[in-house]
């Protein structure tokens, strides 16, 4: 069963899903927060989605941030609207600034590092790659 990593924002929500073994992360789409929950159901009713991994932003210290709460409210919606799956949430500190430095070193100009939605589907992926290294993903799709 796939993995899905949600870097949900106000405006607009990046998406990475693993492949169905659970090897491999990979940018999905960045989509309007708006159309989301659509989205999110569209998307499991037509693959096999074990469970959802959503970023919580934090402040360097651990503290919530503004967005904290905005994110909260999102997984408790998440949860009622997917009750067959699970859902955990990950701190997200720095994964956008990670996915800035990933696009530079990959050589993307400085027009299309700009692009939001390619730093969120971006952040993301590297939000679901951390989760799946601190759970041990073995290409089991599961975690142990």
């Amino acid at each position: 069963m796939r993995i899905l990593a949600i870097d949900y924002g106000t405006k607009r929500t990046g998406l990475a899903v693993t492949d169905p073994a659970g090897i491999i992360a990979s940018a999905l789409d960045t989509v309007p927060t708006a159309e989301l929950m659509a989205y999110l159901r569209k998307y499991t009713a037509r693959e096999a989605v074990g469970g959802f991994v959503v970023g919580l932003p934090c402040n360097l210290d651990g503290s919530p941030t503004d967005a904290t709460p905005h994110v909260a409210r999102f997984v408790a919606d998440l949860r009622r609207a997917f009750p067959t799956h699970w859902v955990e949430t990950t701190d997200e500190r720095f994964t956008s600034t990670l996915a800035q430095r990933t696009m530079h070193q990959s050589g993307v100009g400085k027009k299309a590092r700009r692009d939001k939605g390619a730093v969120d589907r971006i952040s993301a992926t590297i939000i679901l790659q951390g989760w799946m290294e601190r759970k041990g993903m073995h290409g089991s799709g599961r975690r142990t």
